[in-house]
Order: C-alpha cells, then structure tokens, then sequence
C-alpha cells in the first residue's frame, strides 16, 4: 500500500497541516544510533504470579548492557523506591551515571507497546524529533492500563518535544484516538513497515473497531513515515497480543528479515510460521526487490504452570551496546546466537536468559522502547 497525501491535523496546529511523512518524519530502523532507551522498573507482582523474586535481577543485567553505550530512562513507581533500585543496579554492576529516574506510576514494564514511538525530521542540520502517542488500551484484553497510558506524554515533555497523538474518523464519524503498540509493528528505515493480519485488522482483540484498513494503514504511512505495509498471517502461539510481529519475524536489514521457522509439524507454530514464510517469499520492497529471509528457529515449547508461554529468539533487541536475545537454557539457543551473529557482523551478540522473564509473557523487545540520536 502506498500512502497519499491527508489533510489530518499534526502537532495540535491550527488548520491544516501536512502530514509528518510530507514533513520529512520517519520512524528510524531500530539498529541506528540511540540517544537512550525508555524501560519500567517491574513492580506488578501479578505479571509474574510466584515467580517475581528474579525478575528485579533479570532486568538489572538488561540494563547492565544498555547503559554501557546509551542513556536509561527508567521509570519508577515512586521516589521511596529509587534508594532500593539503585542498591540493585550498583550490585548488578550498573552504570548508574547512564541511569535516569522518572517517578511515575504505571501498570506494567512493556514499554515497547505502552510508550511512545520517536519520529525524527531527516535531512536537516538540525533534526528535529516528535514522540508519537498512540493509544494504549493493553492489546484489547486487559482493563488496567490507565497509568500506561500516561508514558508518551510523560516522556516527550520529559524531553521537551512535540508530541502528536494520532486520531481517525471511525465508521459512524466519531474521531478517535489510534491504537497501536510498538510490538505489533517493524520498520526497516528504507519506506517499508512489516506487521501481521493477526493483529492489526483481526476482530479478535480488535484495537480499533470502526477504523477501516484503508484509513489505518493511511495514518500508519503519514505518521510513521513508511510507504508500504507488508503483512503476514499470524503471531507465535503463546502470545496475549495475539499477534505481535516481534515474536515472529523482524528487519535486521533494509534488505533482509529473520523469520521464526518450526519444523516440528505436530507443534502449532508450524502451519503459522509456513504460512508466514510464503508470504515474505513473495514480498518485495518500495523498489520491487524481494528480502532476503533468513530462517531463525524456535525454542522448544516454553510452559510455566501449565501455560504455553511466547519464547522467541526474535524477540531480540538493538541498542548501542549491542544485540540482547533471549535465551531459554534450549539445544536451539547456540544456533540462533549464530544466526543473529551473522546478522549482525559488527555489533556483539549478548545472550539473556528469559526463561523466568517470559512468564509475564514478554521478553527483551516487548520491554524497552529506543529513543534515537
């Protein structure tokens, strides 16, 4: 799909503005250089129900390698709580000059999707950044969301940038907010945007009822800046977003993306990701070149408590430090350390184990949010 020029409003300028794409706005592609990355201290005990005491540990040593080569933004339920948060990050051998406390109260740490997604004016000599509020109403399945809600327009005026909260008309005329979570979504800094039929235009867990794909994928070209949406099927089994693409296949080129493969026949994720593998065989880019598409295994099945979790190594995330991917004491993590190390030729490739991590039914990419330079 090719976007065309809209008369929606931008900015919160009176009249009628063009469009972020017509201004020169894109969202950058997630290996380009980091000012920071925004993540959440965990604090919900309920997003890991008997399994809570590693976590804080976990997410230290996540932050141990960002903060190696990038500004943290972390956000903090309350000021009593930083004392005992720094005490964690000092032992877990933090750079705590790399660390920014930001006191607000959330509901959950996925930050990926409840944060705001930064758009940057290219090609000026002084580029220009806006964070994009999309709205988040936890994937159309939760009800407590409300603190998340509040993170992008906390974080652009914490920065002091514009921020642009994308709306629509639905079917009945009504304007509305956008839903959209920046799991759902994988862009390659070169026009293109890669997502899944499962999330976005689904009826199941529907995050905007009344919008048609047309008007969706229209606002999704203006505010981004891509030119062209490219779908696959379906999501990884495990997964209560029902269908995000960071669990599925991402970009870790303009011209090449790694997509999860199953060759169990008897597990579920291997009709999904088969059908999933024939569409990206026939995609093409904005100037008509197929992908290349590289094959990344899947864990064996991950269950805690009698529940399928979604581990995938494709839940990887960038920063300046490096690759971070999950890993789950599974045969199949050394081949996909090898795979993404082949990938990614001059950045290192840092193995975290996700194991515990998973059961909040999230990992590495669903829990940080890149600001770029």
């Amino acid at each position: 799909m090719t976007a065309s020029k809209s008369n929606s409003k931008h900015l919160s300028e009176p009249g009628a503005a063009p469009t972020l794409r017509n201004q020169g706005f894109q969202m950058p592609a997630e290996w380009e250089p980091h000012d920071a990355t925004w993540l959440a201290w965990p604090h919900n005990q309920e997003d890991w129900p008997g399994k809570f005491t590693p976590i804080p540990w976990i997410i230290a040593e996540i932050i141990r390698h960002i903060a190696s080569a990038e500004t943290v933004h972390l956000i903090v339920e309350s000021q009593s709580r930083i004392a005992i948060i720094r005490e964690i990050l000092n032992k877990s051998g933090v750079k705590l000059s790399a660390v920014r406390f930001h006191v607000l109260k959330t509901d959950r740490i996925w930050t990926r999707d409840s944060g705001p997604i930064f758009v940057k004016k290219r090609g000026t000599t002084s580029s220009r950044m806006v964070a994009l509020g999309w709205l988040f109403n936890a994937w159309a399945k939760y009800d407590n969301y409300h603190r998340d809600a509040h993170v992008p327009a906390y974080a652009a005026k914490a920065l002091g940038i514009a921020i642009h909260n994308p709306m629509a008309a639905r079917s009945d005329g009504k304007i509305v907010r956008l839903v959209l979570e920046g799991g759902s979504i994988d862009v390659n800094g070169a026009g293109c945007l890669l997502t899944t039929r499962e999330c976005l235009l689904s009826k199941v867990q529907s995050r905007n009822p009344g919008i048609s794909r047309t008007v969706l994928e229209q606002h999704l070209c203006d505010n981004l800046g891509v030119e062209k949406i490219l779908y696959l099927h379906s999501g990884i089994v495990g997964d209560d977003t029902h269908g995000h693409i960071d669990d599925t296949a991402r970009f870790v080129s303009p011209s090449a993306i790694v997509a999860c493969v199953e060759l169990n026949r008897r597990d579920a994720n291997h009709r999904r990701m088969a059908e999933n593998m024939k569409c990206l065989k026939t995609m093409r880019d904005t100037r008509g070149r197929s992908f290349n598409i590289i094959e990344l295994p899947l864990p064996a099945p991950v269950y805690f408590d009698k529940q399928r979790l979604p581990a995938s190594y494709a839940n990887f995330y960038i920063c300046n430090a490096g690759v971070l991917v999950p890993v789950f004491n599974d045969p199949a993590d050394l081949q996909a350390l090898k795979i993404l190390e082949k990938c990614f030729p001059s950045r290192s490739i840092i193995p975290i184990y996700c194991r515990d991590l998973v059961w909040g039914l999230g990992t590495l990419h669903c829990m940080t949010q890149q600001q770029p330079r």
